[in-house]
């Protein structure tokens, strides 16, 4: 292991000392101690106030999925500041029409429903108002099921769909808290089965809840389950980038279908390419009744989030004009940004790009497990990538030493090829074990070669006795 010292400049220490007086700590969290500086951003990297580079393979947990400072669409930000930087919500502007119009088209011929699109200004904010679309259209039922280790954010509505207490913990509880179902975690399942029977699995053991009365769901005698909605990621992002059997979700839908269920799909974190669909859950061939967006959207340069919900539950007869409201929802920024976002994806197969990639880079993870015993798991889906960290076993979990690789990625002094490089990693996971790995859709082929080297670095690192 590396004993470099983390030197901080002076300046760096007086900005940190003024943190440590100033700043809530409960708005971030600091993986290292003491915690870096940066100053700037360029394509894959970040630079620090040393302007030492770091490869970044979380880019800001999927927000950035164009690359840092993306100059096409940093110049649509630039352009609409020009123009028309910003206006009240409630009046209308072009981009805010257009942009509902492109994501409401592309539902449409994807699953064949007509919807509507409503914006907000993050993915909690859109969590918070899909609840209030949910809520609504089921006569104000307020239960929710949620899987085991789903995130869907941290306002008040959001955090209790979430399955981590932590996040609940010191605020008690303004509605109610979610049921939460076992979500088809293969590598952690039952030995035996393969990942398409565990998924199967899975889905039985949820459907026996409408058996009968008596597991407390489902009233028979008048077909009526408490449950408003199943709120799903398609892919688990906090939870450990845990990706299920291709034949589970249609079979959940199935159930839902059955009893009344609408489902709510959470795309905040997976939508925008990350998989190498618009939405992570075309791979799944299911039609969901909400989908909830966010992050990529703009590639994180303007907080603009939002739903889209299929016509029944959305139109201006059930879900009439203030059931919802933000000062900055569909602000002129974020929808000329996201608009070019979609002109920019249209012009490229996005699709075959990002899973040829994906592939390339999950080829490297394998060697990797191949070569460390520490890695238990690899897996992914386009570029949501995972590497799940254990102990010489390859399977029981070990937080500790991915803490280390954490740590010594930051320390910013690997060298390849005589340059010197940082490493940004996720930290996720059921047991906060799993690297959870988001590069840039526009990473290069040399730059997987390159996260594969720093990754391979770290892992020599902590396994040296």
């Amino acid at each position: 292991m590396s004993n470099t010292p983390r030197i901080t400049s002076e300046e760096d220490q007086i900005l940190l000392d003024k943190e440590s007086r100033y700043c809530s700590f409960g708005d971030t969290v600091h993986y290292i101690e003491p915690p870096r500086i940066f100053s700037r951003c360029e394509g894959s990297y970040v630079y620090d106030t040393n302007d030492q580079a770091y490869l970044d393979l979380q880019m800001w947990y999927s927000a950035v999925n164009f690359g840092y400072a993306n100059p096409r669409l940093n110049n649509a930000l630039k352009q609409q500041i020009d123009t028309l930087p910003q206006i009240a919500s409630q009046y209308l502007h072009k981009g805010k029409i257009e942009l509902s119009e492109m994501i409401a088209v592309d539902a449409k011929k994807k699953f064949g429903m007509d919807g509507r699109v409503h914006f907000n200004v993050g993915g909690s904010q859109s969590i918070e108002d899909s609840l209030k679309v949910v809520r609504n259209a089921s006569n104000g039922k307020s239960l929710m099921f949620a899987f085991e280790g789903g995130y869907h954010g941290r306002t008040l509505g959001a955090s209790s769909i979430t399955s981590s207490y932590r996040y609940r913990r010191r605020y008690g509880h303004f509605g109610e808290r979610a049921q939460f179902i076992p979500f088809p975690y293969h590598f952690r399942g039952p030995k035996g089965m393969s990942k398409e029977e565990y998924g199967s699995y899975c889905v039985k053991q949820f459907a026996r809840l409408f058996e009968t009365e008596y597991n407390g769901v489902w009233d028979p005698k008048v077909g009526q389950c408490e449950y408003a909605a199943f709120y799903v990621e398609p892919i688990q992002g906090t939870g450990g980038y845990v990706i299920p059997p291709m034949n589970f979700y249609s079979e959940l839908k199935q159930v839902l279908d059955q009893h009344g269920i609408l489902m709510v799909v959470d795309e905040i974190q997976m939508g925008f390419y990350r998989t190498g669909k618009l939405w992570s859950i075309e791979h799944f061939d299911v039609k969901p009744d909400v989908l909830v967006f966010g992050k990529a959207l703009t590639n994180g340069l303007n907080p603009l989030g939002g739903i889209w919900a299929r016509e029944e539950l959305i139109n201006p007869g059930i879900f009439p004009p203030g059931s919802t409201h933000s000062t900055f929802a569909s602000n002129p920024l974020g929808t000329a940004v996201g608009l070019e976002m979609f002109k920019m994806t249209s012009e490229v197969d996005y699709g075959a790009m990002v899973m040829a990639k994906g592939k390339y880079f999950l080829a490297g993870l394998e060697d990797l497990k191949k070569r460390y015993k520490i890695v238990g798991d690899v897996d992914g889906l386009g570029l949501a990538l995972r590497m799940e960290i254990c102990g010489e076993d390859g399977f029981t979990p070990d937080k500790a030493k991915l803490d280390e690789m954490v740590e010594e990625g930051m320390k910013g002094d690997i060298e390849i090829d005589g340059r010197r490089l940082g490493l940004i990693l996720d930290v996720g996971g059921y047991y906060k074990n799993v690297i959870t790995l988001a590069p840039s859709l526009e990473i290069s082929y040399p730059e997987i070669d390159l996260a594969i080297a720093l990754l391979d670095r770290l892992l020599h690192r902590v396994t040296q006795k």
